[in-house]
C-alpha cells in the first residue's frame, strides 16, 4: 500500500472532525463531498447553509448533507465564542466588539470551534493567504508547549526505495521560518520527526541535521548553528535518533555515510531531512520534486497545539482530499500528547 492510501486508511480507522472555513470555494466543496462519501473524516462547513446545499446541487454533490454546517453570521454559540476570544486576546487590547466581529470570520470562528473541543483540525488557503491561516491558529490555538516556532514538513514519495523510508522521507522547513535560529532549529527537528511520526507513519524516525559540512569538514557559523541545534534537540528529546551535522549526500547514503561520519548512527540511514534555513529547504524540495520526479505532499504545518493546515491556492480537489487525511493523523497524534 503506497504513503497516500496508508494515511488515508489512518484517517478512517479513528474519524476526526476537521474544519473546512472555505466551504462554499468550489474546489473545497468538492473535495469536503469525496471526504464524507469516503468517511475520511467528520466535516464541519462554515458558511450559508443556503448556499453551500445550492451549489452542493449545482455540481452534483449529493454527500454534503452528511457535514455539520455552521452559519458564522447566525451562529447561536456566537457571544459565547466572543467572550472567550475577548480573554484571550484582553493583554493586546481586544475589545469584546472586536472579538464579535472576529468570530463571524470564519478562519477565527473555525479555530475557536478547536478551542472549545468541537473539532480537531482545520484546513484553509484555497482562498486565504498562509498569514491569515496561522493568524488565528496562533492567537486562539497557540503553539504546542516548548514549541515557540512553527513549521512546515513536505512528504517526499521518490522512486528511490533505497533512500529514506522505502523512498518516503520527511523534510522541514520548507514554508514559514525564513531564517531559524539554533533553538528555533532544534524544535524544528523534533517537530519534523513527530510528523513523521503521525503521518507519515515511521516507528523509527532518523533525523540528520543537513549542513555544506560534515562533521567539522567545514568551519563557519552556519555549521556551528546546526551542531548547536542538535545539541539542543538531543538534550530536549534524549530518545530522539539525530546527528549532524551532516551534508546530504552523508545523510542518505550508506557508503558516503561510513566514509565521511564514521560511527554515525544516522548517517547513510536517515529518513528525516532537516534544513538549515527556509531557502535551503523549499528550494531543495522543489528540485527534487521536478528533477526527481517525486511526488510532494504538504507543506504540513507543525508546532500548533492543534493541527491547522495552509494550502496553496493553486490546489486541486485531491490536494484538499489528501490534506483532510493528513490533518487526521495529526489531530490523532494531538490527542495522545
Amino acid at each position: 500500500m503506497d504513503l497516500v492510501k496508508q494515511i488515508i486508511e489512518r484517517a478512517k480507522s479513528n474519524k476526526q472532525r476537521i474544519v473546512l472555513p472555505e466551504a462554499t470555494e468550489e474546489r473545497t466543496l468538492k473535495a469536503a463531498d469525496m471526504v464524507l462519501a469516503d468517511e475520511v473524516a467528520d466535516l464541519i462547513l462554515i458558511g450559508n447553509p443556503d448556499e453551500i446545499n445550492s451549489l452542493a446541487g449545482k455540481w452534483g454533490l449529493s454527500h454534503i448533507g452528511k457535514a455539520t454546517i455552521i452559519d458564522p453570521d447566525n451562529n447561536p454559540r456566537s457571544e459565547e465564542y466572543a467572550a472567550l476570544l475577548a480573554e484571550l486576546r484582553k493583554k493586546k487590547g481586544m475589545t469584546i466588539e472586536q472579538a464579535r466581529e472576529l468570530v463571524k470570520n470564519p478562519l477565527y470562528l473555525g479555530c475557536m470551534i478547536i478551542k472549545t473541543e468541537g473539532a480537531d483540525g482545520q484546513i484553509s488557503g484555497a482562498l486565504s493567504t498562509t498569514a491569515d491561516t496561522l493568524r488565528p491558529a496562533l492567537q486562539i490555538i497557540k503553539c504546542k508547549p516548548g514549541i515557540t516556532c512553527v513549521s512546515g514538513a513536505m512528504l517526499l514519495v521518490t522512486k528511490q526505495p533505497q533512500y529514506g523510508e522505502n523512498g518516503v522521507l520527511v523534510v522541514g522547513d520548507v514554508a514559514v521560518t525564513p531564517m531559524p535560529d539554533a533553538d528555533q532549529l532544534a524544535q524544528i527537528a523534533i517537530c519534523t520527526a513527530e510528523t513523521a511520526r503521525s503521518v507519515a507513519g515511521f516507528t523509527d524516525p532518523r533525523v540528520a541535521m543537513l549542513s555544506f559540512s560534515t562533521k567539522g569538514s567545514a568551519s563557519h557559523e552556519v555549521v556551528d548553528k546546526v551542531v548547536e541545534a542538535t545539541r539542543l534537540a538531543h538534550e530536549r528529546q534524549p530518545e530522539l535518533k539525530i546527528d549532524g551535522e551532516l551534508q546530504a549526500d552523508a545523510a542518505l547514503v550508506p557508503s558516503v555515510g561510513e566514509h565521511k561520519a564514521p560511527g554515525s548512527p544516522i548517517a547513510g540511514h536517515a529518513n528525516v531531512l532537516v534544513f538549515p534555513c527556509l531557502e535551503v529547504g523549499n528550494i531543495g524540495y522543489k528540485l527534487v520534486q521536478r528533477l526527481g520526479d517525486a511526488e510532494a505532499l504538504g507543506p504540513i504545518l507543525q508546532g500548533i497545539a492543534r493541527p491547522v493546515n495552509d494550502l496553496s491556492r493553486g490546489c486541486s480537489v485531491d490536494d484538499i482530499y489528501k490534506m483532510v487525511a493528513i490533518t487526521a493523523c495529526q489531530a490523532m497524534d494531538a490527542k495522545k500528547g
